[in-house]
């Protein structure tokens, strides 16, 4: 099967993916749609993402549905809103010739009742996360008894984000002669349990090997101190003009934190991660998918359901803890046929882990140095030209007599005052600027040497407040009952240890007992602080609602 036109999917099908673009199915859709078509077996897929698996199980079933019946018949589950979304999207384009079909997307962060409405109108296709289907079937707004179809997407990631549980229960709702398709870009130990107790001698198809990226992507990793990273960033960028990038970070506060650096410093970038609401993500998103920005900073999870094939760079500003996870989010780079980078910026500490990375992977990772001043201006010259030959859509129209008199100028006195005005600002800030490279940083560095310092204090604080009977010297609890937090504003904020008091104390004002208070230090940008640890859910619940100098308050374990 090397064209669509190859399938037996009805004409309607056909022509919708036709006015889509589809020409040839990729290899998951190659093995899986013939297997939903013919067969009555259960099947676990494993595939990379961006793979096409969305066509791969939604094409057959679409072929398949009764479009006279008013019941459910298949159900999609996946781990966020934007591929829940995504999803509905590509199946309502699928199934554009068909009107009878209904397709509902169900998700968390939006209107239950808006959704309990669209429900109403009896669609036969729900796609949806886990713990919104759940308070619909809890509603009994949802009614899974007669399904024909269960696809479980992104499996692995569903399970690493902690729907096992939510899982279970849906499967539970489902009837058992339903046929069941679990996708998943890697095989765990969570994915096999689940298909072992839920599907029945599953049929397995395995596109590619589960750690392989794709050769045209060139890797590179950076050692920098922690001190350095933002800079090292910000060199990065300017040493590859005419990206379009995702940077990944760890946490939705190191994911803001970063954006906000970027835009500051001129840069067309911004955040996507969990502290977003519905409307600011699809914001984000569409700027995004229309080049309004070109680098976006996301966590693994939020950057799940963005689907874009022209990306040049994925720069990994953390390191994750998963190899698989690296693999996925370099995946993203080097699509359909063109080359991508992925760069790494590590801390000399982990170099450990990198190496973990690299056997697992079998990736080659080749070290780099941060560019220097010098090599950054000359990318930027190559930038400029090459973004002068490759664009030559004619976008405007001038008299030609508006043109001054330039017969004084050689043409490469032109080209030079040409590029003076337009890299002036960023020749003046490299300009005598050291070089990273020059600058010395060890293992120490920065934030972490702090923490490390916390750490042992607070390891001597509990041996001593176990000494002294649970209390540490000042008579507060001992360390082992207390939780470090990492907070979101700093001294840049006239953020000051009273007010922190006083903002802790507002967020526990419901509770009967005041709780105990640790160590609270204020840095430039962020603080810490710690407190009891049984106050630890209605610290967080209570600082969401409050604001500080109207600066909304995020605060998160630290590590």
């Amino acid at each position: 099967m090397n064209l669509f036109t190859e399938t037996n999917l009805s004409p309607e099908i056909l022509k919708a993916v036709g006015e889509l673009g589809f020409v040839s199915p990729t290899e998951i859709q190659k093995q899986t749609i013939p297997f939903i078509s013919s067969d009555i077996r259960d099947l676990i897929a494993l595939a990379q993402t961006g793979t096409g698996k969305t066509a791969a199980f939604s094409l057959p079933i679409l072929d398949m549905i009764d479009d006279g019946s008013r019941k459910i018949q298949l159900l999609v589950l996946c781990p966020t809103r934007e591929l829940c979304l995504q999803i509905t999207k590509d199946i309502k384009n699928y199934s554009k010739y068909l009107p009878n079909i209904k397709t509902t997307a169900v998700y968390g962060g939006s209107s239950i009742m808006d959704q309990i409405r669209s429900l109403r109108e009896k669609p036969q296709i729900i796609v949806g996360t886990p713990g919104r289907v759940i308070d619909l079937i809890n509603r009994k707004a949802l009614d899974f008894s007669e399904i024909h179809w269960l696809v479980l997407d992104e499996a692995d990631e569903m399970l690493s984000m902690g729907f096992k549980d939510d899982l279970e229960t849906i499967m539970s709702e489902t009837p058992e002669t339903k046929q069941t398709f679990l996708f998943s870009a890697t095989m765990n130990k969570e994915v096999e349990r689940i298909s072992k107790n839920y599907l029945t001698k599953p049929h397995r198809i395995s596109v590619g090997s589960i750690n392989e990226v794709k050769k045209n992507i060139k890797h590179e990793y950076y050692v920098v101190g922690y001190r350095q990273k933002k800079e090292a960033l910000k060199r990065l960028i300017d040493a590859n003009p005419n990206q379009y990038s995702i940077i990944f970070c760890r946490t939705r506060m190191e994911t803001q934190e970063i954006a906000d650096f970027l835009m500051q410093n001129g840069y067309a970038a911004d955040a996507l991660h969990g502290d977003l609401s519905q409307a600011q993500r699809d914001t984000v998103m569409k700027k995004f998918r229309l080049k309004n920005i070109d680098i976006l900073v996301a966590t693994d999870v939020a950057a799940r359901g963005l689907d874009v094939n022209s990306l040049t760079h994925v720069i990994h500003y953390s390191l994750p803890d998963d190899p698989e996870v690296f693999v996925h989010r370099s995946g993203r780079t080097g699509r359909a046929g063109k080359d991508g980078i992925s760069m790494a910026l590590i801390k000399p500490e982990e170099q450990r882990k990198l190496k973990q990375i690299r056997t697992s992977t079998k990736i080659e990772i080749s070290e780099k140095k941060i560019p220097t001043g010098s090599e950054i201006m000359k990318s930027q010259v190559a930038g400029v030209f090459e973004k002068l030959f490759t664009e030559h859509e004619e976008l405007f129209t001038f008299d030609d007599a508006l043109i001054p008199d330039l017969s004084a100028f050689s043409k490469e006195e032109l080209v030079h005052q040409l590029l003076q005005l337009q890299l002036r600002d960023l020749a003046l800030f490299y300009n005598g600027r050291q070089d990273l490279a020059d600058q010395k940083f060890n293992a120490d560095d920065g934030r972490e040497s702090r923490r490390e310092r916390s750490r042992r204090d607070g390891d001597r604080r509990e041996r001593d407040g176990k000494r002294d009977g649970g209390r540490d010297r000042k008579g507060r609890k001992a360390h082992g009952d207390m939780v470090r937090f990492f907070f979101n504003l700093g001294k840049r904020d006239q953020l000051k240890k009273m007010d922190m008091l006083e903002i802790l104390n507002k967020a526990t004002s419901k509770s009967r007992k005041r709780p105990n208070i640790g160590d609270i230090e204020i840095l430039e940008k962020f603080s810490f602080f710690e407190v009891e640890k049984s106050y630890k859910d209605e610290v967080i619940r209570g600082l969401q609602t409050q604001k500080f100098k109207g600066k909304p308050m995020r605060a998160e374990e630290a590590n």
